[in-house]
């Protein structure tokens, strides 16, 4: 139990730290779809405001968790687009009740992903 404690703020600060991505990424999805009822946007464009969201929601993460560790940013960044990735999957697999399947488009949101929590960690 010790231990536990030990990294007990670290915990809680990568939980409020995915709490705030999630809550951005809320107020995003919620622009975009007043967007889309206001300015019938194509299903093209909304793609790319749903790859921007990824993007921008893991960097901000990033940013924060590289202000807080200051040493090896970009790693911590990383690791917080990750994990950004994995709770849309797990969510995604929950909603759905099957597991989601692994595409191209699968791969990229990965890479998205992880890529915006490093740059953020990085600018920070």
């Amino acid at each position: 139990m010790p231990v536990f404690r030990k990294y007990m703020p670290q915990i809680l600060f990568t939980l409020k730290c995915l709490l705030f991505s999630y809550i951005l990424t809320g107020g995003l999805l919620l622009l975009l779809a007043f967007l889309l009822y206001k300015l019938h946007l194509s299903e093209k464009t909304v793609n790319v405001c749903m790859i921007l969201i990824y993007i921008v929601t893991s960097f901000f993460a990033g940013v924060i968790t590289g202000k807080r560790k200051r040493t090896r940013k970009f790693f911590w960044g990383a690791a917080m687009g990750g994990l950004y990735f994995a709770v849309l999957f797990v969510m995604s697999a929950v909603i759905n009740r099957s597991f989601p399947q692994l595409s191209a488009d699968f791969t990229t949101t990965v890479f998205l992903c992880l890529g915006g929590g490093m740059l953020g960690g990085m600018l920070s």
